[in-house]
């Protein structure tokens, strides 16, 4: 192994979206960049084993829903045929596709990527072991290291028990699957599972799924599901597992008591690490916390003002669209510019079926905090397109301000939610009022319609229904 020194302006810690964000950001604004990392391509957890395999497998998903569904709207398809090899095959093409463009971005760039693992080793400088050892001496630095999945203590060591990584490896479709949490990913997989042909069961040990959504906005997918799943189980624990020949014997304690269940094998999915603490940065003088998370502020500074942090390492909200934004703002910062991290809302999707969106202010959090508010719903079963499709089981809910009529928070659950959301998300950003976007012409008939008509509900010029006007709270 030979050793080898190298000096760049920013050297950028991780190559997830935010990392090669910042890297990409840094070296177009002048910079001499050097991106590490681990593996042998770009684009980190999101890009390889998380968020873009799995939206390649929930639209797979899709086909198979959509096609037993289609007998309401008179056409009959036979039972499919799944190919698990061309499932995987299809994944990989499309992860393969990203990475390679990531790879010659790179290379425009001129950024100098460097395969291998790094360790902080002072407050400027940073080791790569890889193929070859190298130093890398920095004048900034960003770090970039994402998160990990957390995994239940005191489980059997079995390779039944999948994490998200394994899961999205579809290394078969088990009979029954156990899901271990009810959040964003838990329910991903186990739309897709389901869909293969698994017989789902959901644990959850708080009182909804999709925690931090409004229940009544999480509710027409709770509904859809129940219907498909085995079961789902709220305010419930795992608490012990026995690994047979079998299956993996579950058992369950809730609030009707203690319970069992077989599973051919358990997702784990209760929440994500930061990886804050696995890089030597106490090396670097940079404070971590003992959940590898680490504070930042609006430029994401660390306490060591020319190391910064972005994405998931910097905590909640692990999402790969606030990781990007903040690489941004810390290649700025570490250019010399004057910019800041100071988003109005940061939108949550869930790629469920139906979809669930959320950004801003919910009812929930505005109870709770006594914040004026209002709030106006336009349900989907008045919505010509939602009919058109047969998927009337939707909602769009918004909260707005009762004095500056200004929009606080957004909730959609339905078809294509997560596109839907962006408009209201600008809305909030640009400090528009409910009133702007009520006027604001849709085309008809339209899933976006929808915005439009709980903006009326809000203003109180809503003809598409005949509604009393928008509850207040505090």
């Amino acid at each position: 192994m030979s050793e080898q020194t190298h000096r760049c302006d920013v050297v950028v810690l991780g190559g997830g979206p935010g990392g090669y964000t910042a890297a990409f950001r840094a070296a177009d604004l002048g910079l001499t960049v050097a991106l590490v990392e681990r593996d042998a391509q770009l684009g980190g957890v999101c890009l390889n084993v998380g968020c873009i395999p799995s939206k390649a497998l929930l639209h797979t998903a899709k086909l198979i829903t959509d096609a037993e569904e289609a007998p309401e709207s008179g056409i009959t398809f036979g039972a499919p045929t799944i190919d698990l090899d061309q499932v995987r095959s299809h994944t990989t093409s499309v992860v393969g596709t990203l990475t390679k463009g990531l790879a010659g971005l790179a290379k425009a760039r001129k950024v100098e990527v460097l395969t291998g693992l790094g360790t902080f080793t002072g407050p400027n400088t940073l080791r790569v072991d890889g193929s070859d050892e190298v130093t890398v001496e920095f004048a900034h630095a960003i770090v970039a290291v994402g998160s990990e999945p957390i995994m239940l203590p005191g489980l059997p060591d079995d390779p039944r028990i999948m994490d998200s990584t394994r899961a999205l490896a579809l290394e078969d479709v088990p009979k029954r699957l156990l899901v271990v949490g009810g959040g964003v990913i838990g329910l991903e997989m186990a739309t897709v599972y389901d869909a293969l042909g698994s017989r789902v069961t959901v644990v959850e040990m708080l009182d909804q799924l999709l925690t931090g959504c409004d229940p009544d906005i999480v509710k027409p997918l709770h509904a859809r599901i129940a219907k498909r799943y085995e079961a789902i189980h709220l305010s419930t624990k795992l608490s012990k597992v026995a690994a047979r020949k079998d299956g993996l014997r579950c058992t369950l304690d809730g609030p009707d008591g203690t319970s069992t269940v077989t599973a051919d094998r358990i997702l784990i999915s209760v929440g994500r690490r930061g990886n804050g603490d696995r890089v030597g940065l106490d090396a670097a003088g940079v404070e971590v916390s003992d959940r590898g998370i680490i504070p930042v502020d609006r430029q994401m500074r660390t306490n060591v003002p020319h190391i910064f942090a972005i994405g998931d390492v910097t905590g909640n909200p692990m999402l790969a669209h606030k990781a990007t934004h903040q690489g941004a703002v810390a290649a700025e910062a570490a250019a010399g510019q004057a910019s800041e991290f100071d988003p109005r809302a940061i939108p949550a999707v869930a790629y469920t079926d139906p979809e669930v969106a959320w950004a801003g202010l919910t009812e929930l959090e505005a109870v709770e905090r006594e914040v004026p508010h209002e709030v106006a719903v336009f349900p989907w079963a008045a919505s010509g397109r939602a009919l058109t499709v047969g998927r009337p089981e939707g909602r769009t809910k918004l909260l707005v301000d009762p004095d500056s009529r200004r929009i606080l928070g957004v909730g959609i659950v339905g078809v294509n939610a997560g596109d839907l959301i962006v408009p209201v998300v600008h809305a909030m950003e640009m400090g528009a009022d409910a009133e702007d976007l009520a006027l604001t012409i849709h085309p008809h008939p339209t899933f976006s319609e929808t915005v439009a008509m709980s903006a009326e509900a809000a203003v109180g010029t809503i003809t598409d229904l005949y509604l009393p006007k928008a509850r207040s709270g505090k």
